[in-house]
């Protein structure tokens, strides 16, 4: 199995279930994470990664740390300084137009977003709204663009999005897809030479369907120009995944991979959680399983079943466990020596 991991964590994409798979395994296998200094949840974000950013790296005695997964702007010279230079780097990404939709509600109070009544009026007039000198612009166009380290106001040439797409191609050796998550996992799986256990996950960070309401076509085609730069990236890395499948495990095999770990997942369920699945935050029993609420959105959590074996309810709280608590537990597991 594969140890040493770089995920850059795109906002709003199933970024925080792909990161609760990379802290049960690194957990498990007593690997070290790069956090924040300080503890925090992001690299000091939205700043261009530095190693510095990294709580114990020290460019005299540079430290290599296994996994590297927390909120971060990609800059790849930086992120070598921290990991292995056999690191398996991956990312993840949403097709554009969801993307803008859960942006628009989850980060309502930015200040692109706040006097916007709603997406269609921030479309029908976007600069009224967006200046891209604001510190935080970024939600509110090209997203995935931005955090892949470019340019999220650059102009969309031919040539310019050639050569974001090499770039992005040349640092990542797999982009998964969020709309796919189940396919995507199963190739993370092979590439990574991890067990079907180590993928297997129940979603975190999931808007409860009350706030979500379907596009009209014409916001969608206004989304896909507004973000044209995600909507290339994204165009392009669905078409590779797909040739990946084809060329590395076929349809076939494909199938047979996702419905047993969905067989998993669907056992692991009836096992650990009470009722059929995700909850409202305030139908959450236990406070340290409750997620982070934020802007418009209303964040899902899970109730774990009452007595429980020890070992198994470990098991079932680490797949529930929300990523800030997540992060601070082993945060503080990892830095246990040292006083703070």
């Amino acid at each position: 199995p594969k140890t040493d991991i770089v995920f850059l964590k795109v906002h709003k994409s199933a970024s925080s279930t792909v990161m609760n798979i990379l802290f049960r395994f690194g957990e498990t296998h007593n690997l070290t994470f790069a956090f924040p200094n300080g503890g925090g949840n992001q690299l000091f974000y939205p700043r261009h990664f530095l190693a510095s950013f990294v709580q114990g790296f020290s460019p005299w005695s540079p430290q290599q740390f296994n996994i590297l997964c927390h909120h971060m702007r990609f800059l790849q010279p930086e992120v070598q300084k921290v990991v292995s230079s056999s690191a398996v780097y991956f990312s993840i990404l949403r097709n554009p137009v969801q993307l803008m939709e859960s942006s628009f509600v989850y980060y309502k109070g930015t200040s692109a977003f706040s006097r916007a009544r709603s997406l269609e009026e921030f479309l029908s007039q976007p600069y009224h709204y967006y200046n891209p000198a604001n510190s935080d612009s970024h939600y509110a166009k090209n997203l995935m663009t931005f955090d892949f380290g470019f340019n999220p106001n650059g102009e969309v040439s031919a040539e310019r999005v050639q050569l974001m797409l090499k770039a992005i191609e040349a640092y990542f050796d797999l982009l998964l897809i969020s709309e796919y998550f189940d396919e995507s996992m199963v190739l993370l799986k092979e590439m990574l030479c991890w067990d079907l256990d180590s993928i297997v996950s129940f979603p975190l960070n999931i808007r409860d369907s009350s706030t979500k309401s379907p596009l009209p076509d014409t916001i969608v085609e206004k989304i896909k120009d507004w973000n044209r730069l995600d909507w290339e990236i994204y165009i392009y890395f669905n078409r590779t995944f797909w040739e990946r499948i084809d060329r590395d495990i076929g349809r076939e095999r494909m199938q047979q991979e996702v419905k047993a770990l969905r067989d998993r997942q669907a056992e692991l369920a009836r096992t650990c959680l009470q009722g059929t699945g995700s909850v409202a935050p305030e139908d959450i029993k236990d406070s340290s399983l409750r997620p982070l609420q934020h802007g418009n959105a209303k964040i899902l959590g899970y109730n774990l079943k009452q007595g429980l074996h020890k070992e198994m309810e470990h098991m079932c709280r680490r797949l529930v466990t929300p990523e800030l608590q997540y992060s601070s537990i082993l945060y503080k597991k990892q830095f246990a020596h040292r006083q703070p």
